[in-house]
């Protein structure tokens, strides 16, 4: 992706398809602008140059594609269709998203006065998207950019030694599922059937314990630091900080604790010992993460495409209404330790 630092002038940026003209400027992610007919068939153009497409979010980590006038969710799916061989269904989501086409989600609920701080879509799964796709159906009336960083600069941004202990330990993501915050374990899993949601959990290396009330905890082992799939670069990929407890808002964080206790929080992420992370550590990744950071503005029938194992995205406060809908593909292999933290049952 190019990054605030980037070199490559605009001038110096060639079409990468016929009647396109791709920008890459400092600051902002790469635009590929398309001039369509008017009549032409959105989807049948991206079916016939999604090889190109790829490529492009390979080489820059994302690319936002403005021209296609998407309109709809079923015309944002059709076209996220012919750009991937299947979309993937979302499983463990932190809070409840509506289906609006096969695969096609709205965009995760989150107060809009609020940012959503960087982060790689699901990296606390055991096969993670490789590969985001947004579309925006109506842009915020201020703000509300989905904002990129690329994870390598990203990792070297970050304290050696800080690195290190991830990278030999990992993290542990904790949660707890209720009706009252987030998504229900129903929600997250896609099922009522608690002999389903074991089964999940066994097979994707999720410790679970089951509550009295008939909630559900979970804590699951994830590395911190991977290769990328194509270029082998090494990546910060994680969700270390955007689900830490010290992202919470103070008195949002000081009324979960006295209601549920510090073990009850809807999430959060520790060390891979167990060790609790200080605020002092959220603060240095979203710093590196906020020096590394390049925006542009949503416009309406925008395309997005989003390289999730090499750049990691925020979503900026805004002045409603937004109306941004996302797909994933290309699940990963899984990319976890086989070890279970101690201290959880199955």
């Amino acid at each position: 992706m190019s990054l605030p630092t980037s070199a490559i002038p605009a001038s110096a940026a060639a079409p990468a398809l016929p009647g396109t003209n791709l920008d890459v400027h400092p600051g902002k992610p790469p635009v590929l602008y398309v001039h369509l007919h008017t009549s032409e068939d959105v989807p049948g153009w991206a079916a016939e140059h999604h090889h190109a497409l790829r490529g492009l979010v390979t080489d820059h980590g994302a690319l936002l594609v403005r021209g296609l006038a998407l309109r709809d969710p079923g015309q944002a799916g059709a076209v996220f269709q012919r750009l991937v061989p299947g979309l993937m269904t979302e499983k463990e989501a932190f809070a409840p998203r509506h289906t609006c086409a096969p695969g096609v989600y709205s965009s995760t609920p989150w107060p809009a006065n609020q940012p959503m701080c960087m982060h790689h879509e699901l990296s606390y799964t055991h096969a993670p998207p490789g590969l985001l796709l947004l579309a925006c159906l109506s842009p915020p009336r201020t703000g509300g950019a989905t904002a990129l960083a690329d994870a390598s600069a990203v990792l070297d941004a970050l304290p050696p030694q800080l690195v290190r202990r991830f990278e030999e330990e990992g993290w542990l993501l904790t949660r707890t599922y209720s009706d009252e915050i987030g998504a229900s374990w129903e929600e997250a899993f896609g099922t009522d059937d608690k002999a389903a949601v074991e089964d999940y959990c066994r097979a994707n290396t999720i410790d679970l314990c089951w509550q009295p009330d008939g909630g559900l905890r979970t804590r699951q082992h994830r590395r911190a630091v991977v290769r990328h799939q194509v270029t082998g670069r090494r990546c910060w990929f994680n969700q270390i900080a955007f689900l830490n407890e010290w992202t919470m808002a103070p008195d949002v964080r000081e009324y979960l604790i006295d209601l549920y206790g510090p073990d009850g929080l809807p999430f959060n992420t520790l060390f891979g010992n167990g060790d609790p992370i200080g605020e002092d550590v959220v603060q240095l990744i979203n710093a590196a993460y906020d020096s590394r950071t390049v925006r542009e503005p949503w416009q309406a029938g925008d395309l997005m495409l989003v390289d999730n194992v090499r750049t990691a995205h925020s979503r900026e406060p805004f002045e409603p209404p937004r109306d941004v809908v996302v797909a994933m593909a290309e699940p990963l292999h899984p990319t976890t330790r086989t070890q279970n933290p101690e201290g959880s049952t199955r």
